[in-house]
């Protein structure tokens, strides 16, 4: 997918001090970039760095090194004022909508709290019904302006918390694992909202997620995180037809396939071992202590990130004699 770049992180770490002068590489010299009007998928296991890198991105983490740029302003050298405005721009969906939510306030002032930070309406009258179209929108009704969190379902919770990110009319939505905390009936429904939204209002998405079977039906682009690293980044048929680093092709053969037959004959990759320390990362390629195809050169070096096929990118020493582009 070609376009327009809205978003572009270069090099991006973050790290949190865990004492003893140690530190936890949460996400560690991460770069991609995001077109204008699509869905790019961030995936993984739990704790490879993708929410990290997504919270980074809005800055509600400070990161310890590289840059953001939104629509080529850089993020972390903004002064107060233009943050407010990047407020605006971006928003952000979480995983746990009851979480997210403020439990002493009704679904009018939680949807409304945008509105009301940037002044976007001048009276009570307008920011009602500004409230409505909103919960409409988001397939609520009217009536329950005056409700409270506890009083929903977690996915009408999480459609409250899609209303309250549109609210501000935001460019870019960063949607953290925003159905993992659902049940598989209203993941559909809630994936099918935001895809709608999407083509209705022209919204661009980081997408994070670790269920890769969700991740292909939204998404234009995938990245592939590993402890920190990105290890792959392809469109989304391309990379689940073609899968090129050899964690890509473990996470890829543990999603169920519907017809059976296909399913009992597939070999599904099992990998050893635990994740390692993000503290104490293995030298070299990180993948390298689960890895079926570990090398020698895999522990002494960390692999080159290259383009092996158009638009196909990977960080793999199995690919050293592809050419780099």
């Amino acid at each position: 997918m070609s376009g327009e770049r809205i978003l572009e992180v270069q090099k991006v770490k973050k790290y949190f001090r865990v004492g003893r002068g140690e530190n936890l590489r949460a996400v560690d010299n991460v770069s991609f970039h995001v077109h204008k009007g699509e869905t790019f998928g961030l995936v993984g296991e739990s704790g490879c760095g993708k929410s990290t890198i997504g919270r980074t991105i809005i800055r509600l983490y400070d990161a310890t090194a590289g840059k953001v740029l939104f629509k080529g302003r850089d993020v972390h050298g903004q002064n107060r004022q233009q943050m407010q405005q990047f407020r605006r721009e971006v928003q952000m969906i979480f995983q746990d909508p009851y979480a997210s939510l403020n439990p002493r306030m009704t679904v009018e002032d939680i949807v409304a709290e945008g509105l009301d930070i940037h002044r976007l309406v001048g009276s009570k009258s307008e920011r009602r019904k500004r409230v409505q179209e909103l919960l409409e929108i988001v397939g609520l009704n009217p009536e329950h302006l005056s409700r409270y969190p506890h009083e929903f379902s977690g996915g009408q919770r999480q459609r409250i918390g899609i209303a309250r990110a549109l609210a501000v009319e935001p460019e870019f939505i960063i949607a953290d694992e925003p159905i993992s905390a659902l049940d598989v009936s209203i993941q559909a429904q809630v994936i099918n909202l935001m895809r709608r939204l999407q083509r209705e209002k022209g919204l661009t998405y980081l997408f994070i997620a670790h269920d890769l079977s969700m991740v292909k039906h939204i998404s234009d682009r995938v990245g592939v995180m590993y402890l920190g690293h990105l290890v792959e980044v392809a469109e989304s048929e391309v990379l689940y037809a073609d899968p090129l680093h050899p964690y890509t092709r473990a996470l890829l053969s543990a999603i169920p396939i519907p017809d059976p037959h296909v399913e009992k004959k597939r070999e599904r990759i099992i990998l050893e071992g635990d994740v390692p320390s993000p503290i104490t990362p293995p030298s070299g390629c990180r993948f390298r202590t689960r890895c079926p195809h570990a090398m020698t050169i895999c522990a002494e070096a960390a692999p080159e990130w290259k383009e092996i096929k158009p638009n196909h990118w990977t960080a793999c020493h199995l690919y050293n004699d592809s050419p780099s582009s």
